[in-house]
């Protein structure tokens, strides 16, 4: 059996295949209703001028069966970019052939390209499996940083 796995540059004609895999996502990370986002959001901050994240979409043959969207940071002791890896998402159906250590290698690549210091991404606490995925690649979690957030009201009431 010949490995099928492809992996592209998401473009603006994908956005409904990444709405469907953040939905996806979201069912599988237990929030279904989190998700607000919409196919224009999408467009709009995906694939405008200016955009400053990004997305790739994995392939197993011609079927979409996954995807992965990233940003670039900054680490002022590296004084270098990093790569953050803000989602990486396979359909059920597909795991196991390849494609989430596919798409990790493609990131890990593209961080290489660009002189990047770092490649980093947070994982659910509960996520066994993603957990011993990423120790398998031989990655180190970080467990001495807590994630703190601000958002919706909070956020709106913190500006002000």
């Amino acid at each position: 059996m010949t490995n099928t796995i492809d992996i592209r540059d998401a473009q603006a004609s994908d956005a409904k295949t990444i709405l469907h895999f953040i939905n996806e996502l979201a069912i599988y990370e237990k929030e279904p209703q989190a998700v607000k986002t919409n196919e224009q959001a999408i467009l709009d901050t995906l694939f405008s001028e200016g955009a400053t994240a990004h997305s790739i979409i994995c392939f197993d043959g011609d079927e979409p069966i996954g995807f992965a969207v990233y940003f670039y940071n900054y680490s002022t002791w590296l004084g270098k970019n990093g790569l953050y890896l803000e989602d990486l998402y396979v359909s059920p159906d597909s795991r196991g052939k390849g494609a989430g250590k596919a798409i990790m290698k493609h990131l890990a690549n593209q961080a290489l390209n660009k002189n990047c210091g770092r490649f980093e991404w947070v994982v659910l606490d509960w996520n066994k499996p993603a957990i011993d995925f990423y120790d398998s690649m031989g990655a180190k979690p970080q467990n001495e940083w807590i994630i703190y957030r601000l958002t919706g009201q909070e956020l709106i009431d913190f500006a002000k």
